[in-house]
This record gives C-alpha cells, sequence and structure tokens, in this order.
C-alpha cells in the first residue's frame, strides 16, 4: 500500500522559491513548508522578502533575503547567496517574472529587454548556476526538482497587450523541455505549471475588484479563478514522491482554458 503522505512530501529537503515574498510565489513557498521542507525565499524586494519569511517561518524553517534575476550581476548574487546557505538544492522553483502591457502600436523595445530577461534569461541563468546544487541533492531514488512558472499565456494564441509576457511565457515552456532532456541523466525533473487567472498582485489590473474577478471568471471553461490550492497540489505532486518520474511536463492549472476548443473549421449547416 502507498502512504498518501509520502506521495506529497517534501519532508527534509531544501527549496528556494524565486518571488517567493507574494503572489504565486508565496503560495509555493507556503505548500513547501506545509510539507515539511526547509524553504528559502528571495525577492528583488529585501525588507519585504525578510518580513514576509519571517510570517512564513510560523508554518516551518524559512530565510528570506533579497535576489534578482533581471541581470547577469543579480543573478550571480542570488546563486551566492545560495550556496552559502546550502550544499545541496532538493528543490528550485523559478516563479520570479515581469511583465509589461502596452497597445501594439505603442509597445516599446525597452518592454522586450526587461521581461525577456527576468522571465527568460534570468530563469536559465539561475538554473545554470545552481544545477550543481540539484545535481549534489539528487539521486535515483529521489530526484532533485525544477519547476518553473509558465503561464496559459504561453499555449494560447492572445497576448492582451503582454505581448513579450506571452512570448517568454513560451519561451519557458520550451526551455523547461529542453532542460528536463538535459538534466535527465542526472537524475533532475523539470517541469513547468502554466497557470490560468489567478488573483496576484500582477494580475491586479483585472481582477483586483469584483466585477474584474467575475469577467475573468466567466471565460475560463471551469468558471473560476484559480485558488491557492489549485497550484500547491500541483507543486506537490512535482516536487514529491508522486512526480519523481515525471519530467519535461507543462501541467496546465487553469480550469480547461489552454484546452478550450476554437469554434468549429466546418459547421454544420443549418
Amino acid at each position: 500500500m502507498f502512504a498518501l503522505t509520502d506521495l506529497f512530501s517534501v519532508s527534509g529537503r531544501v527549496a528556494l522559491v524565486t518571488g517567493g515574498a507574494t503572489g504565486l510565489g508565496r503560495i509555493c513557498a507556503e505548500a513547501l513548508l506545509a510539507a515539511g521542507a526547509r524553504v528559502l525565499i528571495a525577492s528583488r524586494k529585501t525588507e519585504a522578502c525578510v518580513a514576509a519569511a519571517r510570517e512564513l517561518s510560523a508554518f516551518g524553517p524559512c530565510e528570506g533575503f533579497g535576489g534578482t534575476v533581471a541581470d547577469e550581476a543579480g543573478v550571480a548574487a542570488l546563486a551566492g547567496e545560495v550556496r552559502a546557505r546550502t550544499d545541496k538544492l532538493h528543490i528550485l522553483v523559478n516563479n520570479a517574472g515581469a511583465s509589461w502591457g502596452a497597445p501594439f502600436a505603442a509597445y516599446p523595445w525597452k518592454a522586450w529587454e526587461r521581461v525577456m530577461a527576468v522571465n527568460v534569461a534570468g530563469l536559465f541563468t539561475l538554473t545554470r548556476d545552481l544545477a550543481p546544487l540539484l545535481f549534489a541533492a539528487a539521486s535515483p531514488e529521489r530526484p532533485a526538482t525544477v519547476v518553473n512558472l509558465g503561464s496559459v499565456m504561453g499555449s494560447v494564441t492572445q497576448a492582451g497587450n503582454a505581448y513579450a509576457y506571452s512570448a517568454s511565457k513560451s519561451a519557458v515552456h520550451h526551455l523547461t523541455r529542453i532542460l528536463a532532456a538535459e538534466f535527465a541523466s542526472r537524475q533532475v525533473t523539470v517541469n513547468a505549471i502554466a497557470p490560468g487567472p489567478f488573483a496576484t498582485n500582477m494580475t491586479r489590473f483585472a481582477v483586483g475588484d469584483e466585477a474584474g474577478a467575475t469577467r475573468s471568471a466567466k471565460v475560463v471553461p471551469m468558471g473560476r479563478l484559480g485558488r491557492p490550492e489549485d497550484i500547491a497540489g500541483t507543486l506537490l505532486y512535482l516536487a514529491g514522491r508522486g512526480g519523481a518520474y515525471t519530467s519535461g511536463a507543462i501541467v496546465p492549472v487553469d480550469g480547461g482554458g489552454s484546452a478550450f476548443a476554437p469554434p468549429p473549421l466546418f459547421p454544420e449547416r443549418g
């Protein structure tokens, strides 16, 4: 018989969650702490991150510190901070992200520089720099785990004026599969979670009030926004024993949004 708690447990594991002070990152940190991990959270707003870690310590051992993946120097400093705190990293959650919305005709070059730097180059470079810690933690019996935060916007063909964001998340999905193939022989799984609409700071412009949340929920096939447990359960599956044989997956947590069928190409005649 399986012990169900073991399938989703990360007891004794060390995890890093980037952008872990707020939003989906904080949900990920809470889930890992509740399941037994020691969790490091990093955020570009140092004081807010330290304060968040202090609050999260009520759930388990949590350490917060400043760190950014927006540029090469920031990634190097963040990786150094992690190496100073642990010699093994069992779970890396690449959650830090940026977005930029503007009409097509006015969409600026700097938006692409900013968003692609954080969401793609920063994610890749941090994973590269922390790979030795992941390899040191991995074994055939219990792989180490990388979980990237993608998005439904990386799967559907619409941007909502966030052109760079949507393209960057598609890149995250493809990079996830590339790294999964590269890391498999080192016993490190690499997967992505692709959330639909959740109520976070990044989506406040759209779902920040009741009317906006209602509008957004109506376009989700399941008729609601995401809830914290939707992300938490998926993450714990991927990071726990239950997901030890899953790698290269882009897991949609979007209420069916990415699977929603378009109008029929050959509609029936009336």
